[in-house]
C-alpha cells in the first residue's frame, strides 16, 4: 500500500513537562516511519477545548496537506466519539475528539466531507492501561495509518456529517450605538484578540471609545504597533484578519486587567473624551522623554508635576 501522506501536524494541551508529546510521535513514527510531525502548539489552556480550537483554526489555512492530530480532550474515556474528518474530499484528514475542537477548522477549509468514528481494533493500540490517553492509542494510530494509505472507510464506522459536535464561538453584535464584542484570545504578547470583523468598526471612524470590565480607553485605528503613542490603546487588524487591542511594546492584558472571554464595548469616542485621551499621551510622553533628566538631577519627577498642574489622569 502506497504511502499518502508525509506530514501530521499535531495541537494538543499535552504541554511539555510530561513524556506524553514525545510518545504521541513515537506512536505516529513506529506505524509510519516516512511521516514528518509539525508541533502546531502544545501550550492550549488543558481542558480548553474552544481555546484549541481557535488556535487550530487560526493555523488551518497554512498547515500541510496531510493529517491533522489535535487532542484537547476533557471527555477522554467518556462515550464522547473519536472521530476522523475527512475535508476537501480526501485532500486532508482531521483525527480527534468530537467535542467541538475539530469545528472551527473543519468549517474553515469549507466544511467535512466525510467521517467516521474510529472504532477499528486492528487500527489502535491495545490498552496498557485505563482509556486515558487517547492521544496515544487512538488519534496517534489512526493518523499513522491514514498516511500509510489506509481507506477511511477501514478505521471505523461512517457518521453523518451533519451529527458532528459544531465548535461554539461567539458573535459580536450591535446593542444600541456599541458594538459587543468578546476577547478570543490573549497571545504571549499580551495581545487581545477580539470577535470583530474590521470593517465592522469603520463606522466609528479612527478613534474609538473602548470599554472594558475594568477600564475605558480611546482606541487608536492602527497598522503597526510601534504606530500606537505611549499611553493609548491600539486598534489593528492582526494576522488572522480580526481586530486585535493592543499597546506599544508592551501587554495590553497586563495593562487593561484582560482575559479571554472579557466582554469589550466599542464606541463613537465623543471629542472631549479624545482630546482628554490626548493630552494624558502627550503628558506621558514628556514623561518618558525627560525621565533620565530627572532622575540624574535628583528632584521630583516630571510625571508628578504633570499630575500636580492637573494635565493627567
Amino acid at each position: 500500500m502506497a504511502a499518502r501522506f508525509d506530514t501530521v501536524s499535531f495541537l494538543s494541551d499535552y504541554g511539555h513537562e510530561d513524556e506524553f508529546v514525545g510518545v504521541v510521535h513515537s506512536v505516529i513514527r513506529s506505524i509510519a516511519p516516512h511521516v514528518a510531525i509539525i508541533d502546531v502548539a502544545h501550550g492550549i489552556t488543558p481542558h480548553d477545548a474552544r481555546a484549541g480550537g481557535l488556535a487550530l483554526a487560526r493555523a488551518a489555512n497554512y498547515l500541510c496537506p496531510g493529517v491533522v492530530v489535535a487532542v484537547v480532550d476533557p471527555g477522554v474515556g467518556t462515550r464522547r466519539r473519536a472521530v476522523a474528518i475527512e475535508v476537501g474530499d480526501g485532500a486532508s484528514y482531521l483525527v480527534g475528539p468530537d467535542n467541538g475542537l475539530l469545528a472551527p477548522a473543519v468549517g474553515l477549509v469549507g466544511g467535512a466531507t466525510r467521517a467516521i468514528e474510529l472504532t477499528s481494533p486492528d487500527h489502535r493500540l491495545p490498552l496498557a492501561g485505563g482509556a486515558t490517553f487517547d492521544g496515544r492509542d487512538v488519534f496517534a494510530p489512526a493518523a499513522a495509518h491514514l498516511c500509510n494509505g489506509v481507506p477511511l472507510e477501514e478505521l471505523g464506522e461512517a457518521i453523518d456529517t451533519a451529527g458532528l459536535v459544531p465548535g461554539v464561538l461567539p458573535v459580536s453584535q450591535m446593542e444600541g450605538d456599541e458594538l459587543v464584542a468578546e476577547v478570543l484570545w490573549i497571545d504571549r504578547f499580551g495581545n487581545c484578540q477580539l470577535n470583530v470583523d474590521p470593517v465592522d468598526v469603520d463606522q466609528f471612524g479612527t478613534t474609538i471609545l473602548v470599554v472594558m470590565p475594568n477600564t475605558e480607553k480611546i482606541g487608536m485605528r492602527t497598522e503597526a504597533y510601534d504606530q500606537i503613542p505611549t499611553g493609548r490603546a491600539g486598534l489593528m487588524v492582526d494576522s488572522s484578519g480580526l481586530l486585535s487591542l493592543a499597546v506599544a511594546r508592551g501587554s495590553a492584558a497586563s495593562e487593561f486587567d484582560l482575559a479571554e472571554g472579557d466582554e469589550i464595548r466599542l464606541a463613537v469616542a465623543d471629542s472631549l473624551a479624545v482630546a482628554d485621551s490626548r493630552a494624558v499621551a502627550d503628558s506621558r510622553a514628556v514623561a518618558d522623554s525627560r525621565a533620565g533628566t530627572d532622575s540624574q538631577q535628583g528632584g521630583v519627577s516630571i510625571a508628578v508635576e504633570i499630575q500636580r498642574k492637573g494635565h493627567a489622569q
